[in-house]
């Protein structure tokens, strides 16, 4: 899409899609195939279009470029500055996605050459317009939500042991937590319930919670 009048604001879409793949945090990026920022790693997204709200311009856009097929959305912020774009004045509006599996194959498509899982650690030093500065706000926003809701729960699979909670909280905080007051203050929480289920191990078996109400889109 072109911009040719300097008066023209576009709005469009971008996603910070965070999943837990093993014991890591990693972040899905696509590489632009077009101009501007050609070869250039960046989170998916793309312009509105006429019909479409930005919401399911934002889905579409991750399916273009991904593969994916997300429900779940939270809106992260607004980025408006007049430069962020040089093909002209583009607002956009950052969305923040959890995904419970990263498995299966990413299919890049649309304007994207290559999508691929990030490591937090390895996430290449440049990214194309300001999506640097979209993804550590997500990554606030993450830590932000640890003890608010139980938004962060959704990383893990749809059934977990307390000790898996307490290491996905411990990857998302600056601290180790104390095991003790973890599990008391999260089984008092409204977050999660226990289930029948136990898991099965080396050591003795550990109780298998889930979130207590369904969460939407999965």
């Amino acid at each position: 899409m072109s911009l040719t009048d300097r008066h023209q604001v576009v709005v469009a879409a971008d996603l910070t899609a965070f999943a837990l793949i093993g014991s890591t945090l990693e972040v899905l990026l696509v590489r632009r195939g077009q101009p501007p920022f050609k070869g250039c790693w960046a989170l998916p997204g793309g312009f509105l279009e006429t019909g479409e709200t930005i919401e399911e311009c934002a889905r579409r856009e991750l399916r273009e470029e991904t593969g994916l097929e997300l429900r779940h959305l939270a809106q992260l912020g607004t980025f408006s500055e007049p430069r962020r774009d040089p093909r002209g004045r583009v607002i956009s509006i950052a969305f923040l996605a959890l995904v419970r599996t990263a498995s299966g194959t990413l299919g890049a498509g649309g304007d994207a050459h290559d999508a691929r899982w990030f490591q937090l650690a390895g996430v290449p030093s440049r990214l194309a317009f300001d999506h640097a500065e979209i993804l550590a706000l997500a990554r606030r926003r993450l830590a932000a939500l640890l003890y608010a809701d139980a938004a962060v729960l959704r990383l893990l699979p749809s059934a977990f042991t307390l000790g898996d909670a307490q290491a996905l909280y411990e990857l998302l905080s600056p601290a180790t937590l104390d095991k003790r007051n973890f599990r008391s203050w999260i089984q008092k929480s409204s977050f999660i319930e226990a289930t029948a289920k136990q898991r099965r191990g080396a050591h003795r078996p550990a109780r298998l919670y889930r979130l207590r109400a369904p969460v939407a889109g999965e």
